[in-house]
């Protein structure tokens, strides 16, 4: 089994080729309940994308409350971060997690892909983007070759140490405040931003979206998937474009 949280689609292609490639299934946590069952021989993978140099509070959350189980002692767990600039503690936080459980993590792998965070980053020219993607698919070949033959390691680059983005997920915590998001006057009240908030932080109103919870993922799902881009991050995203995976035809 293969098991993701993707906001904008990478996770979920991700996960989908490893599947098609290791004749696996890949499941999303979003609506996934809290149980995991490895049959003999079974492999357990978990793709998810970095957060603030560590994991998305909706992954920590999940597999904090979810009970796994295998048939094997030492099944081969592997986990792989998807991050844009750097993928920071985070399959250490995911390695932590799943020990907890009584569990040991055979591999941990990092892939490069593009950074959806566009507070800070620019994704406006489409050209930068398609060679991005190129660049990932080598990086999700390579990974896969690894897991087919259940090679066991380390093989996270760019990780940064655990003191640090510790520090750092401290000072970064106020940016999951949902006042930052807000709406302007090009939403049609569609709701696809309620639909689809993985944690539930949309409601809508008088057909406007309203954030109910003080915070939230900060995924940024809502500010991509909307069709008019009526959704912005301060002022700091209007430039900067928006992105769903081009190989992902839907969201789950």
């Amino acid at each position: 089994m293969i098991i993701y949280y993707s906001a904008t689609g990478n996770c979920k292609y991700v996960a989908k080729k490893i599947a098609d490639k290791t004749r696996d299934i890949a499941v999303s946590m979003i609506g996934h309940d809290y149980s995991i069952y490895l049959k003999k021989g079974e492999s357990l993978g978990i793709v998810v994308p970095v957060h603030f140099w560590g994991l998305p509070t909706f992954v920590t959350e999940f597999l904090s409350e979810t009970d796994i189980k295998s048939e094997d002692k030492n099944p081969y767990i592997f986990l792989i971060a998807t991050f844009g600039s750097s993928p920071g503690y985070c399959c250490g936080y995911l390695a932590d997690l799943i020990e907890s459980k009584g569990f040991g993590v055979s591999a941990k792998f990092s892939i490069l892909m593009v950074d959806t965070w566009t507070p800070v980053f620019n994704l406006s020219n489409e050209d930068k983007i398609n060679k991005k993607t190129l660049k990932s698919d080598k990086q999700i070949g390579d990974v896969i070759s690894k897991i087919e033959r259940k090679e066991p390691g380390d093989f996270v680059k760019r990780k940064l140490p655990k003191f640090v983005c510790d520090i750092f997920r401290k000072i970064t915590k106020s940016y999951r405040k949902t006042s930052h998001l807000n709406v302007d006057d090009k939403c049609v009240g569609c709701g696809l931003c309620r639909k689809s908030c993985p944690v539930k932080a949309i409601d809508l109103q008088m057909k406007k979206p309203v954030w109910v919870k003080n915070e939230c993922v900060m995924c940024l799902r809502c500010l991509h998937l909307c069709p008019n881009f009526a959704i912005q991050y301060d002022n700091k995203t209007q430039n900067h474009g928006q992105y769903l995976n081009p190989h992902i035809s839907s969201l789950d």
